[in-house]
């Protein structure tokens, strides 16, 4: 479980690259970017930087190359304006989020599917036994026999 020191910089971080961005790099390969999360490790060295780029894959791949150009420029700021002793290295991860989403509204919508097939095929069926196969209470009659 991360400590609350390491939750209140990694969304420091996330916030000041999230702005950075925003003003833009000078590199035309950087495509439009969201910073969805940031991971800091526990002795506060490291930060993992996950982003979604909106477009097709060549603006995914140009945008990771810009990025990874970028590092150390966004390193230094980020540095500045944290004002921590040592400044966490960044990497920076493309987001599955997107796809992993995509790929449950899939298989929600096969369920639907499927289970409208299922209700379809209940409409038009009957019992297989009895139509109420539970048993039932005994007559007085029969208890007086017994």
């Amino acid at each position: 479980m991360a400590s609350e020191r390491q939750a209140r910089l990694a969304d420091r971080i996330r916030v000041l690259i999230a702005e950075r961005l925003e003003k833009g790099l000078r590199d035309p390969r950087l495509g439009f970017v969201t910073i969805t999360d940031v991971r800091v490790t526990g002795d506060l060295q490291h930060a993992s930087v996950f982003y979604t780029v909106y477009g097709d894959d060549q603006a995914r791949e140009d945008t990771a190359a810009a990025l990874k150009a970028a590092t150390g420029m966004l390193r230094s700021e980020v540095g500045k304006k944290l004002g921590v002793r040592l400044t966490p290295s960044l990497e920076f991860i493309p987001d599955a989020l997107p796809e992993s989403a995509g790929h449950i509204a899939d298989l929600l919508r096969e369920a639907r599917e499927r289970d409208a097939v299922v209700a379809g095929l209940a409409s038009g069926a009957s019992y297989a036994g009895e139509a109420d196969p539970y048993l039932k209470a005994r007559d007085e009659d029969d208890d007086e026999a017994d």
